[in-house]
């Protein structure tokens, strides 16, 4: 529990709320940028339901998760495994990108060290 603490959501979309969360912590991401999370989020929901975020870990690295309500019997789990996968691949540049604006602007690491 106590390295939970230490994750910081970036964003996330709920498809049981219809709702989409972005960390005002982030605030200085380019607009294009949080647009485009706005959209991987939302999609993400409607494509496979549940619960989607995307989290910074301790050490500066993403992690896209999805969860799902225990009785929810049209959450896809199998499509919601590859559309992670997908995201990975399509949109990896920008996951670098934020994993290194986390480290630089977040953790305070030399941009050297950060590459």
């Amino acid at each position: 529990m106590v390295e939970e603490e230490k994750r910081i959501v970036l964003c996330g979309a709920n498809a049981y709320e219809q709702k989409y969360y972005f960390n005002e912590k982030f605030e200085k991401i380019p607009q294009s940028i949080k647009e485009e999370l706005h959209i991987i989020c939302v999609l993400f929901t409607e494509e496979v339901g549940g619960i989607f975020t995307i989290v910074f870990e301790e050490d500066g690295s993403i992690s896209l998760e999805t969860d799902a309500e225990e009785d929810d019997l049209l959450y896809d789990e199998i499509s919601s495994g590859l559309l992670v996968g997908e995201i990975r691949r399509n949109r990896q540049e920008m996951l670098e990108s934020l994993q290194l604006y986390y480290r630089v602007f977040i953790l305070h690491e030399p941009i050297q060290e950060a590459d």
